[in-house]
Parts: structure tokens; C-alpha cells; sequence
């Protein structure tokens, strides 16, 4: 009874069971078959790999477990496949950069400066502008309503800002200036830095300014005058510069005297306060004396007017008013002709009698 075929070939074995032949595979039934040998008939063809296989086996990293090149991350498909992909990848890429670079968002408050490659080709007015896409055009927002302040001392700055006065005082100055732009394209060219120009103009007037002034006029009735001038200062500087540029305002915060003189600069500013209102009285006065001696004037004019018409009427009216406004603010004392009052009572008790009347007879006869 012959026994079932073995998958390793169909050899004969001795009794004790051990195989007759060696382990060579000559043929069908010489001895064992080599698993690893061709089948036979020739090796079989493979069937050729899908796209999908191929982007599953580089997802696998070339089935190695992910410790195959590039880490085992995602790769994308070879062939026709991967070219379609990086088609569609640069067509997204391109849109992109065109929608981004191409269209501008130009808000009402700003004006956009256009340059071609780096040279000024007009500005953009507010809405949504085309312009070529980058790095061929180029567009800057700047902002032309707004106005932009800048304080001097800086808030994070606690050192004190002394600035020398034209009669050798030092006095601690804060200031603020206001400022925007009129000309975007002098603003985006004509100087590198315009916000460090604008600080370091004003600087530059605030202090050739003080340098002219007193210190009673920087501390009291003169900051108006000081803040005009240190504003047409910084505009002309600007303007030789041609920064484009506009001061709106300069206003000076606050002027001290520095900590360490700071109580005898109360007494000084006290006495300044004292005497500026001993001067407004006495221009009160002034001019109340001048008024009531106007008032006068006129009166004497009109009583003239009508002397030149009556003279003698006119006389005797002025002096029955006169006596009459200089009686009514004394004692008066009337005597009466002889014989007819002989005793005239008087304030006080007295008794004022005439020495030629005679005495009246007893019983009020």
C-alpha cells in the first residue's frame, strides 16, 4: 500500500524509517522537494500592483513596519497618479497666491502706496483694489485720517525731562504733540524712520524754544505763545524734509520746578499769584476811577450846553442843587433876623440866644 504523497516529494524510506536518498531534489520521486524551489513548469508571473496597493505600501513604509526610508510617513503614489496630484497641489498654490497677493482690502481711513518692483506707481483709494500679484507689486497701508500722539517723557519713563530756560533755570517739562499724514508718498519714501523723526523734531524745537523763554513765561501766561511756536517749528523742519508730515498741535502738560527746588518754586509761584491779582484789583480800580470821572465830564458838558442858553437860570439852579447836596449831610443852624426868635434850640441841650433880643416876659408873656 504505497503512502500519501508528502509535500516535500515522494521518496522511498527504509524500514527503520529513514529516507534511502539524500536530501538533493533531483526529481519527482528521487527524494524530498526543496519548498523554496521553483514550482514546476517555471516561475509564475506576478500580478502587477494596483494604485491602490502601491500608496498602501508606501503608507507602510515599503511593508517594512514603518522603519522603512522617509520614517514611515505618508508618501504619495509614483506614475500617473502622482502627477495629477502635484498638478492639482500647484494649481491650489497658485490661486492662493494670487487671490492674497493680487486683491487689497483698503480700509476708509487709509490710502494704499503701490510700487513695481520697489519703484512709487501711484497709491489706492479705500474699498477692495487688484493690483499684480507679489513680488511684482508691492501695496502699503498707511493710514491718512487718524491722528497719532506721541508724549514726551515716554509713560514708562520716570527720569525727569529738565530743559533749560533762557534765564538759566531748570524746569521739568512734559509735553505731547499731535500729528498725521498728508502726503503718503513723501511719508513712505522720503525718510526711513518717521515716527523716530517725528520725536526727534519735537525735542529739537521744545528745547530751542525754552531756550528763548523766561521761566515765568514757561510756568505761567506763556505756554499759549510756547506751544504755537514749538508747533511751527516742528512743521518747518518736517516740511524741509519733505516728510509729509502734518503737526495738528503741541501741548505743554506740565512745567515744574525740579524735586529739589520744588518748595521754593511754590513760594515763587505763590508771590506771582499774589502779585497778579494785587495788579487785577488795581486795574479794577483804574478803571472805576475813570468811569465815575467820566461820568463827571459828561455831566459838566450837559449843564455847559445849557448855561450857554440861560446863563442866569441855569447858574442859580446850580447853586440851589449844590447847597442843597452839601446841607443835607451836616447840622444845620439857622438865625433869624433880630427880634423874632430869641432862643434857637440846638443838638446837645444848648441854647443858642441872641444877645440883642430881649427876654421874654414871665408867664409867656
Amino acid at each position: 500500500m504505497s503512502k500519501p504523497k508528502s509535500p516535500w516529494g515522494g521518496g522511498s524510506s527504509s524500514d527503520d524509517g529513514s529516507d534511502d536518498k539524500g536530501e538533493s531534489g533531483g526529481g519527482d520521486d528521487a527524494g524530498p522537494r526543496n519548498p523554496w524551489a521553483q514550482p514546476p513548469g517555471g516561475p509564475r508571473r506576478a500580478a502587477k500592483p494596483t494604485a491602490l496597493d502601491d500608496l498602501l505600501k508606501r503608507a507602510r513604509g515599503n511593508g517594512s513596519g514603518g522603519g522603512g526610508r522617509g520614517g514611515g510617513g505618508f508618501q504619495l503614489p509614483g506614475g500617473g497618479n502622482a502627477r495629477t496630484l502635484w498638478g492639482l497641489g500647484t494649481g491650489l498654490v497658485v490661486i492662493a497666491w494670487l487671490l492674497l497677493t493680487s486683491f487689497h482690502t483698503i480700509g476708509t481711513q487709509e490710502i494704499g502706496v503701490v510700487t513695481y518692483f520697489g519703484r512709487y506707481s501711484g497709491t489706492l483709494s479705500p474699498g477692495i483694489r487688484m493690483t499684480l500679484p507679489a513680488p511684482i507689486a508691492t501695496v502699503q497701508k498707511i493710514n491718512v485720517t487718524g491722528i497719532q500722539t506721541f508724549a514726551f517723557p515716554d509713560a514708562n519713563d520716570s527720569a525727569p525731562n529738565l530743559v533749560l530756560t533762557g534765564d538759566g533755570n531748570l524746569v521739568d517739562l512734559s509735553y505731547s504733540v499731535q500729528w498725521n499724514i498728508s502726503d503718503p508718498q513723501k511719508y513712505a519714501f522720503e525718510l526711513a524712520n518717521p515716527d523716530d523723526a517725528v520725536k526727534a523734531t519735537a525735542e529739537t524745537a521744545i528745547r530751542a524754544i525754552i531756550a528763548n523763554s523766561t521761566l515765568d513765561e514757561v510756568l505761567g501766561n506763556g505756554k499759549l505763545s510756547i506751544q504755537t511756536q514749538v508747533a511751527e517749528a516742528m512743521q518747518k523742519i518736517l516740511s524741509d524734509y519733505q516728510s509729509g508730515i502734518h503737526i495738528v498741535s503741541v501741548a505743554l502738560n506740565n512745567a515744574a520746578a525740579p524735586s529739589q527746588v520744588s518748595d521754593a518754586f511754590k513760594d515763587v509761584t505763590a508771590a506771582q499769584n499774589e502779585r497778579q491779582s494785587n495788579i487785577t484789583q488795581a486795574r479794577g480800580y483804574a478803571l472805576q476811577v475813570v468811569a465815575n470821572a467820566q461820568g463827571e465830564a459828561a455831566r459838566f458838558n450837559g449843564y455847559y450846553a445849557q448855561y450857554k442858553l440861560a446863563p442866569d437860570p441855569t447858574r442859580r439852579r446850580m447853586y440851589y442843587e449844590t447847597m442843597e447836596s452839601i446841607l443835607s449831610k451836616t447840622n444845620k443852624t439857622i438865625v433869624e433876623p433880630r427880634g423874632i426868635a430869641p432862643v434857637l434850640p440846638l443838638p446837645g441841650g444848648r441854647v443858642l440866644t441872641d444877645p440883642g433880643a430881649k427876654a421874654p416876659a414871665a408867664g409867656g408873656q
